[in-house]
């Protein structure tokens, strides 16, 4: 195998379970901190933000099929808007998958700390904490999330085929526990006139609603991890479409169901103490079965939301080799290892990154009997990902335009035939109007998320910084892209892909222009 190629030991379960181990274990983190923002609009701010996520979903179905290689989000922008673009896109889903690691390591201790009482003699998680000034360290959970930051970085140096393998056992167990948990809620427990009664009088201020609102794109961030291991997939042309499409449906219904199952059975208020552990709280609740779900759902919830934060070191590490391979970053990060055939440098490095997103959040001022971790890297994700979206839409948009020819198994929904250059191309509605939503979104981050509105640019900026002084030492220019060879590099990734029917498509396609364009010269 050559020193720069990834190995293809995704099938069409495991493409679906890095989706799912990316925003299925989303609600396990967002449900309580949402619905204390939002409160009984809860539902109405899941909704908003699952109908901008299935948009999304459908953006992405097409982009992966049509460009299956490492880089997802980047990758597309970088062919539709070019270097400077692609660079920017790349930093704020670094940002994202960074601080997928973090918060999902800290949520998923969160979860593990439901059992701590029963260690430790009834103290719970929040009881093991040191007050610095103004800042109040969990320090016992604080080392559970480096240590577990630090094992995750362990199993990913080592392969994706072990990555793969615990999403799908913890994907299946997750799955079968969350329909468990609807079923039974809304059966014995959920009561419709509870639900009315906190959407009536129960209601935030608009600046709550807003604020509630965009953070509810947190509970549908990571269905780019599908595009991130696309490099890895096998037939991703034919598998991704379906996967993504599958994802978006399974995680929009249990996202809803949770919220209105959550309204129908306790106070918002309640939720408050159990930012960590939402789920299992709702699950408590459930007589007869609560004893034993509660606990189970903790475990379950535990390992999912672990897995999780693993789609995150996976993403992180891809998106940074495929940003080298293309001069954006250092080419350091495009190093395989040897022996077990994994970007390990680019592994390591953002694991770090993880690490020190971690101590920052725990170190941050808080009221007492509270951690302030939660909330910090929560903001902090929301901006990365619609800013990372917001440019993967303009870039579907570009290349409907500008790239025509490149096969796209599967295409967004109701389309619009115009001319563009004296050809025939499809401009997406759908397209446009996901644009709009995350641009929406994007601007209620930035008006409502104090940390957010700060550390982002700075991190942006950051890699701005890294990217004009690496493309000022080779000699590269800053604004302008380099010069590549589109076309052979995508016959060359379908090649490789086995994607031999979107081949033949492609080089059709080709032919039929270079005829097009020799006859208009002729004339």
């Amino acid at each position: 195998m050559h020193q720069s190629e990834l190995r293809r030991d995704v099938s069409v379960w495991g493409s679906y379970m890095w989706g799912y181990a990316a925003v299925g274990a989303d609600i396990y983190t967002a449900l309580g901190i949402i619905t204390l923002a939002a409160l009984g609009l809860a539902p109405v701010a899941f909704l908003a933000a699952g109908l901008v996520f299935a948009l999304v979903g459908l953006c992405y179905a097409e982009l992966a099929s049509a460009y299956p290689l490492a880089g997802g989000g980047q990758y597309y922008t970088l062919r539709g808007l070019g270097d400077f673009w692609g660079l920017v896109a790349g930093a704020a889903l670094v940002l994202d998958y960074t601080i997928d690691i973090s918060l999902f390591a800290v949520v998923a201790f969160g979860y593990f700390n439901y059992f701590l009482p029963w260690l430790t003699f009834g103290h719970h998680a929040l009881d093991f904490t040191v007050t610095l000034g103004p800042i109040h360290l969990a320090w016992l959970w604080l080392l559970e999330t480096l240590a577990g930051i630090v094992v995750l970085t362990w199993l990913n140096v080592r392969g994706i085929r072990i990555s793969t393998g615990l999403n799908e056992i913890a994907g299946t167990a997750a799955i079968i526990a969350q329909a468990v948990i609807v079923v039974a809620g809304f059966v014995l427990v959920w009561k419709p006139d509870l639900v009315a009664k906190q959407f009536l009088y129960n209601q935030p201020s608009l600046s709550r609603l807003a604020f509630g609102s965009s953070l509810a794109i947190i509970a549908f961030v990571g269905l780019e991890t599908i595009s991130q291991v696309a490099q890895e997939t096998r037939r991703p042309a034919t598998i991704i479409p379906r996967t993504s499409i599958g994802l978006v449906i399974s995680v929009l219904l249990f996202a809803m169901a949770f919220s209105v199952l959550a309204m129908g059975m306790v106070p918002p208020s309640e939720f408050r103490g159990h930012e960590g552990d939402p789920v299992a709280l709702i699950a408590g609740h459930i007589p007869v079965l609560g004893i034993v779900a509660a606990p189970l759902t903790a475990a379950i919830g535990a390992l999912i939301v672990y897995v999780s934060a693993n789609s995150g070191v996976v993403s992180a590490s891809r998106l940074s080799y495929s940003m080298s391979q293309f001069q954006l970053l250092p080419n350091w990060f495009a190093k395989i290892n040897p022996k077990y055939a994994t970007p390990a440098r680019a592994i390591l490095v953002f694991s770090g990154v993880a690490i020190v997103q971690t101590l920052f959040a725990f170190f941050t001022p808080g009221p007492p009997g509270k951690s302030a971790a939660i909330d910090v890297l929560a903001d902090l994700y929301a901006f990365g990902a619609t800013t990372g979206y917001l440019l993967v839409f303009i870039s579907l948009l570009v290349l409907r335009l500008y790239d025509p020819y490149t096969p796209r198994p599967y295409q967004m929904p109701f389309n619009i035939q115009l001319r563009f250059r004296g050809r025939p191309v499809w401009f997406p509605l759908l397209g446009a109007l996901g644009l709009l939503g995350v641009l929406f979104f994007l601007v209620m981050v930035i008006l409502t998320h104090d940390t957010a509105r700060v550390v982002g640019p700075i991190w942006i900026g950051l890699a701005v910084l890294i990217y004009v002084a690496y493309r000022r030492r080779h000699g590269y220019p800053l604004l302008k892209s380099l010069p590549r060879d589109w076309e052979t590099a995508t016959k060359q990734v379908l090649q490789a892909a086995e994607e031999f029917k979107s081949l033949e498509e492609y080089e059709a396609a080709l032919a039929e222009r270079d005829i097009a364009e020799r006859a208009r010269l002729l004339d």
